[in-house]
């Protein structure tokens, strides 16, 4: 009879080799990167995969080291720094096993001056989901022939900044941050502790086999309110929770809870989203229509908004058009400027019945509510309301001058 094992006390001890070298930002964080070293062990069992993702905004933040430790706990585990997309395909093929796919210094990949690597984010797009392939020639000279490969595998990167929308809604999010001086680690030394992580590497491997049939089988409950690509997100790591039993069923819903909270929270993430929010919070405030004019001025006034700078240049008529253009109204037509009609002439501008759906959809409930009453609390279109009613809340955000003499006439 073979030995049983047990998930929790190894997770425990997967969890316990991280805390030694990586100091993480929250407990949520280690929960989720313990779970995400065992779900690449059973990765054959899931129908997706998440992505892993350590960001900072400096240096010395403790990315790098996080990945290493990654590396000596899972199976195949591959570290590049830089990688073209066909070889990352022929990666995934050649394995003997699929790989886990460590990404360093992720930034020089999608960085602001490294220009848009579509075939990498392709790869990192499609092999979210079991079946991603990609349609390349293969064969020498003349003799090509088309054929498909494979891009499912578990990924990890490590990176400065930020990442592109589309691989930023696969991962889970890492926030990094400079040690504290009062935070302090274990100093790693690779010819000796790797071999450590290797055990765990190891025993992850054999536990992953006493419950692999389980796991494909599971249907894993998720925590109220995440749903859609966040549920697919962590699908898998419930599942390993729930595989491990113990205490982790109870701190994988919570991490899975606190981080989805803190990446719908991300400016970063979205900024059609951002503007969206600004507008009905900031901008309109219960008017029923607002000149371009006056909006561009009220936003270029936020101090904490972004702007100021976007592609490099101040948001312009041209701009907000195209960022609103991606979303529709209740007609489901693409928001678009329209007249309006004040007593000084008849200026282009939005109006809040064309914003209330995207609003309604696409932006978090307002400060103050919860999402349920979310609906209700997007500003509604008063009959007879104008621009002039919302004075006093450009005064408060210093667009007196002009903007005050558009709304008033």
């Amino acid at each position: 009879m073979s030995d049983t094992i047990d998930g929790a006390a190894l997770l425990n001890e997967v969890e316990a080799f991280h805390r030694r070298f990586n100091v993480f930002p929250t407990e949520a964080a280690y929960v989720a990167v313990t779970l995400w070293d065992a779900h690449a062990h059973l990765i054959d069992a899931f129908d997706g995969t998440a992505r892993l993702a350590f960001l900072s905004p400096e240096p010395g933040s403790g990315k790098s080291r996080a990945l290493e430790i990654v590396e000596t706990l899972t199976p195949n585990a591959a570290l590049t720094v830089n990688a073209s997309a066909n070889a990352l395909f022929r990666l995934v093929e050649a394995a003997p096993g699929l790989p886990t796919l460590l990404f360093d210094e992720i930034d020089t990949v999608f960085g602001p001056k490294a220009g848009g690597n579509e075939e990498v984010r392709g790869f990192l797009n499609s092999g979210y989901r079991r079946g991603g392939t990609a349609l390349r020639c293969v064969g020498d000279g003349s003799n090509q022939n088309a054929g498909f490969f494979s891009s499912f595998c578990a990924v990890a990167m490590a990176g400065l900044g930020s990442l592109p929308d589309t691989i930023l809604t696969r991962s889970v999010i890492i926030r990094m941050r400079k040690r504290a001086p009062n935070e302090k680690v274990e100093p790693y030394r690779r010819r000796t502790h790797e071999k450590q992580g290797h055990a765990l590497r190891d025993r992850l491997a054999k536990w992953a086999g006493t419950v692999r049939d389980a796991v494909a089988d599971a249907w894993p409950d998720m925590p109220e309110g995440v749903t859609d690509r966040p549920a697919d997100v962590w699908e898998p790591l419930l599942a390993v929770a729930d595989a491990a039993g113990g205490h982790w069923p109870e701190r994988a819903r919570a991490a899975c809870l606190e981080l989805v909270h803190a990446g719908q929270d991300d400016d970063e993430a979205s900024l059609g989203i951002r503007l969206l929010t600004d507008l009905r919070d900031k901008v309109f405030c219960g008017a029923d229509r607002m000149p371009t004019a006056v909006i561009l001025e009220m936003l270029l006034a936020l101090d904490d908004g972004p702007w100021a700078d976007v592609d490099d240049k101040p948001l312009n008529a041209r701009m907000l058009s195209k960022l609103l253009g991606q979303y529709v109204t209740p007609n489901n037509k693409p928001i678009k400027p329209r007249g309006i009609r004040t007593p000084t002439g008849f200026p282009k501008g939005y109006y809040a019945e064309d914003l209330a759906d995207a609003w309604t959809r696409y932006c978090p409930p307002p400060p103050g509510e919860s999402a349920t009453s979310a609906t209700s609390a997007t500003p509604q279109v008063k009959e007879g309301s104008t621009v002039a009613d919302t004075a006093t809340a450009i005064r408060h955000m210093s667009a007196v001058g002009a903007t005050q003499r558009t709304l008033a006439g």
